[in-house]
């Protein structure tokens, strides 16, 4: 079966007309054309769908239990398309976004106030998650992107950076260290460290600056948060290499954080999405906004060795 939304259109215009011209003129079509697509129609569906007369042009049993179907056939696709317009001019539609808990408190509020701001009628959803399972989430599409800190080279995903980041020390205003412009790695031997789970990216590089500059870690404390390690800095348990955005965790006035040196660590902040996927109008103007807004806070850092 070959049937054209002209076809139906045409029909319902002489079934709403009662007559074949002024349909024709309402259309803005030849009568001869708008005939054919009715006649075709008919041929289609192998009945007869209307009784034409001298006078007028009637809707023939077969004729009125059609019309109800294919008004409700073109109102669905007047919606489709309309929904479809609206996703493509950002009237509608929705971003769903994964990202670390930090950077979820410390960049991703502004950003989408900004958005909202231009974008009123697309609905942002944030979840709270590990980089591995972020990375699983939106490999799997359960999210339209992630945002944070992830190894290279991982499997289905596209990573398009958007700053970067480099490590920092935090430790008590009280300490020696912090009265210092930058720390070298060296200058942390025999100091107690206050470090991550071995799981965590961070901890990683802590240990890779740490070997590098040749010295030993003297660990007090391992956690699984941010949060808790600047904690027991401050509560005077030890000090910590963390991300220098871990600093809009840190009280004012609390805790210092001290650029290191020799190796400058840095890591890419990205942005990341599934391989082989279109990315959604919505979801590409959002970027542009948590880019826009992660530069402003937290400027590139330069990479040296």
């Amino acid at each position: 079966m070959n049937i054209t939304i002209r076809q139906i259109e045409a029909f319902l215009k002489v079934a709403e007309c009662g007559s074949f011209t002024r349909a024709a003129e309402r259309l803005h079509v030849a009568q001869p054309a708008l005939s054919q697509h009715v006649r075709d129609l008919e041929s289609e569906l192998g009945i007869r769908l209307f009784d034409r007369t001298t006078r007028r042009v009637e809707l023939t049993e077969g004729g009125r239990e059609f019309r109800n179907t294919a008004a409700k056939i073109v109102e669905d696709l007047e919606l489709a398309a309309r929904h479809a317009h609206e996703l493509a001019t950002r009237k509608r539609g929705k971003v769903t976004i994964a990202t670390p808990p930090l950077l979820a408190g410390a960049i991703l509020p502004w950003a989408i106030a900004d958005f909202r701001a231009e974008f009123p009628g697309i609905q942002i959803t944030v979840v709270e998650a590990g980089a591995d399972e972020i990375v699983a989430q939106v490999r799997s599409g359960t999210v339209d992107c992630g945002f944070g800190t992830f190894r290279a080279g991982e499997d289905g995903i596209v990573s398009t950076p958007v700053t970067s980041d480099s490590l920092a020390l935090f430790c008590p205003l009280s300490h020696p260290l912090a009265k210092k412009k930058r720390i070298n790695w060296s200058e942390l031997e025999n100091q107690p460290l206050v470090t991550l789970t071995r799981d965590s990216g961070i901890r990683l590089l802590v240990e890779l600056g740490c070997e590098t500059a040749q010295i030993g870690m003297t660990i007090t404390h391992e956690v699984s948060h941010v949060t808790t390690a600047l904690a027991m800095v401050e509560a005077g348990l030890g000090i910590a290499v963390l991300p220098t955005y871990a600093r809009v965790a840190m009280r004012q006035g609390a805790i210092a954080a001290v650029p290191m040196a020799n190796p400058t660590i840095t890591r890419d902040i990205v942005l990341i999405t599934p391989a082989g996927r279109s990315v959604s109008p919505a979801l590409s103007s959002f970027a542009r906004a948590l880019t826009k807004r992660t530069i402003a806070t937290f400027p590139p850092k330069p990479k040296r060795a």
